[in-house]
């Protein structure tokens, strides 16, 4: 009987190693965990694309990481 998918990486299933399947994991944990706006102190930041970051609160946007602040 298979093993239910957990999990962000669950949606691979079997495929694509075990190892590789942890890593995407843990980046996207740490890319869906909340972060506090450096401008108001609220944990309203949101990624809007790749290294563009924006506060929900005070509309700032400014230039991070890819995957964290």
């Amino acid at each position: 009987m298979a093993r239910n998918k957990r999990g962000p990486a669950g949606r691979f299933g079997a495929r694509y190693g075990a190892s590789l399947r942890r890593k995407v994991q843990e980046v996207e944990e740490r890319l869906k965990a909340q972060k506090q706006c450096p401008d108001c102190k609220k944990m309203t930041l949101r990624r809007i694309a790749s290294g563009i970051w924006q506060c929900n609160k005070c509309e700032i946007k400014f230039a991070g990481g890819a995957y964290e602040m």
